[in-house]
């Protein structure tokens, strides 16, 4: 099926006028809205805690690395979501495979927890 140009137009006539919406919305919120600045206002808030130092204090490369490691094995976990579901489709060997990847996994797991990676205090 071939497709001109002009069949686009009402595409392109939404996604304008969406635009043209959402500047303009911004736009007249910003120049009739109230601007009441005061010190407490403009002091940064987070979750009611009071600001104490600075903002860019070193943290622990420890936390990161467990953030990344949370989302990698977790990303891992969802891949037996589908083969659960399917596990009588796929046989014996889509049953070795999950095996094999379990295999992966753990032996991932054990060397992380061999590195000492999850120890908080040395």
């Amino acid at each position: 099926m071939n497709y001109l140009p002009s069949d686009y137009l009402p595409i392109l006539i939404q996604l304008g006028l969406a635009i043209a919406f959402i500047v303009g919305t911004m736009l007249v919120t910003h120049a009739i809205g109230p601007k009441r600045n005061s010190k407490l206002k403009d002091e940064p808030f987070e979750c009611g805690i009071e600001v104490k130092g600075d903002a860019r204090t070193p943290i622990s490369i420890k936390y990161f690395l467990v953030a990344i490691l949370f989302v990698l094995f977790d990303v891992e976990v969802i891949f037996m979501y589908p083969w659960a579901v399917n596990f009588i489709k796929l046989g014996t060997l889509g049953f070795v495979e999950m095996i094999l990847f379990m295999v992966l996994l753990l032996a991932g797991f054990y060397y992380i927890i061999r590195k000492g990676v999850l120890e908080w205090e040395k």
